[in-house]
């Protein structure tokens, strides 16, 4: 049987006081060093924003406010940052950071932002979603790959 955890109280300020609801089959805690633990199809909804992992571990400061989102197995997200760009994609290891409002992807990484068309595939890429900016690393034997889809003025014309 699935247990589902929604998180209101505990993260009764994350973020703006938006509701966080975490669903996974497993559930571990420990108040006194500030970690929880969520295993086997976790799924994590915040307002827009949507994780889904094997495995996430959150850490919280002594007013019980997550200061890290650990998200470990075929981690998938929807993402939409304050300007409304909406991304979406994949990675092996994801980490947030709420108190930076930044994402860190980690290993096969790929990142399409939905409404420009674009993708970032790389080892490495790290993206503030107040900001919106992206940086992104490549892995020694690989590069980084950048996706653009460009429209060619000439055929907007004959249109």
């Amino acid at each position: 049987m699935r247990y589902i955890f929604i998180i209101t109280i505990f993260f009764s300020s994350f973020l703006f006081s938006q509701e966080l609801k975490v669903i996974a089959d497993a559930f571990d805690t420990d108040q006194a060093k500030g970690i929880s633990i969520f295993e086997g199809h976790v799924n994590i909804i915040k307002k827009n924003d949507e994780l889904n992992a094997s495995k996430v571990t959150i850490y919280t400061d002594a007013k019980n406010q997550p200061t890290k989102f650990i998200a470990l197995g075929d981690v998938s997200f929807k993402i939409v940052t304050k300007e409304g760009a909406r991304y979406r994609g994949t990675a092996g290891k994801v980490i947030y950071l709420p108190k930076k409002s930044e994402y860190h992807f980690y290993t096969n990484v790929y990142l399409k932002q939905i409404d420009k068309k674009k993708e970032i595939q790389g080892d490495e890429v790290i993206l503030n979603v107040i900001t919106g900016k992206a940086r992104a690393k490549g892995l020694k034997k690989e590069p980084v790959i950048m996706i653009f889809n460009i429209t060619d003025e000439n055929q907007e014309e004959k249109k």
